[in-house]
């Protein structure tokens, strides 16, 4: 795997893991008993982004590690042998 297209795939992993890990220990301000008004009472009282973006850098990481491992040791059948490629199309 090449340095930008694990890069990338790293990316796309962590966006994606960042929509399961953002409601993680959020206390609405319904819960708290706190409503600022003009808000609804489902929005978080402290977001905490920063834990969010940890946690969710670990989880992806350890996505990401799973993934490459599976790309590496081929468990998806992706990898076809050169002797075994078929023949490549001749245009005249």
């Amino acid at each position: 795997m090449s340095l930008s297209l694990g890069i990338a795939l790293y990316l796309m992993i962590w966006f994606m893991t960042l929509f399961a890990v953002l409601p993680f220990g959020v206390t609405t301000q319904g819960e708290a008993g706190d409503v600022v008004e003009g808000t609804p009472a489902s929005a978080p009282a402290a977001p905490r982004l920063w834990r969010v973006v940890i946690i969710n850098t670990f989880v992806a990481a350890i996505a990401f590690a799973f993934v490459w491992f599976a790309l590496d040791r081929d468990w998806l059948g992706l990898y076809i042998p050169p002797d075994q490629a078929p023949p490549a199309a001749v245009t005249p």
